[in-house]
């Protein structure tokens, strides 16, 4: 296998991304930095990414995660423990998450070790809506619906919010489903409209949805009618 087509199956990066990498003598096989992304790799060779090695998987890996608060979506920070400590070797080291959330935010999480198809996911022109239970430090206001379904102008950006659907569930609750990850942009858009947000839980990824009886911090492989959905055009 070409050396690329292995950095964006295992790692998430793009090809671009991978040639970049490759270029700053971020990968090494078999203990020499290689930056040629037409080298041919192997399961025998050891292959380090940012010091980080690369484990060959057979067969793709698609995961649904129910993840809990204080636990970050990287592989590394010296502050949280990462949603990774929830697999054993070797699928901790090689899946990544096909888009993130917040240390504080919990919920439906999806893994792979296929980087096209996490790639397919988040990328924009795919426009996957994600849908949260979002809770308010203060009462729900009435024109919530409609600010959010008309875009909201956010702090520090030029062009408002792509229109997103709000339900309201009670005072201090409820469902907000967006069409685009914007940084922070669910606290963010909360925060113009003078509220706070203090809970945040992503349930739903297009028309998947968190499975009821999977606990915080436990995951099952996706089917491959999930897989196919995710992975297509949307």
């Amino acid at each position: 296998m070409r050396l690329d087509k292995f950095l964006a199956e295992t790692t998430g990066l793009t090809r671009s991304q991978a040639a970049k990498v490759l270029r700053q003598s971020a990968v090494t096989i078999n203990g020499k930095i290689e930056k040629s992304g037409a080298a041919k790799v192997s399961p025998d060779d050891e292959i380090y990414y940012d010091g980080e090695r690369l484990t060959w998987v057979e067969n793709g890996q698609y995961i649904m995660l129910h993840k809990p608060q204080g636990y970050i979506c990287s592989h590394e920070d010296g502050d949280h423990p990462t949603i990774y400590q929830f697999f054993d070797y070797p699928l901790s080291t090689c899946l990544h998450s096909a888009g993130r959330l917040d240390v504080d935010t919990t919920g439906l999480v999806l893994l792979t070790d296929d980087g096209q198809w996490s790639h397919r996911i988040t990328s924009p022109k795919h426009h996957y809506p994600k849908t949260y239970l979002v809770t308010l430090a203060d009462p729900v206001e009435a024109n919530y619906a409609q600010a959010c379904a008309e875009g909201i102008l956010l702090r520090g950006e030029k062009e408002p919010t792509k229109p997103a659907e709000l339900e309201i569930l009670d005072d201090y609750n409820v469902n907000l489903t967006i069409s685009e990850g914007r940084y922070h942009q669910v606290k963010r858009m909360f925060a113009a409209l003078g509220n706070k947000v203090v809970g945040l839980h992503r349930w739903k990824i297009g028309n998947l949805v968190l499975d009821d009886d999977l606990g915080e911090g436990e995951f099952r492989p996706l089917t491959e009618e999930e897989i196919a959905y995710l992975g297509g055009e949307s």
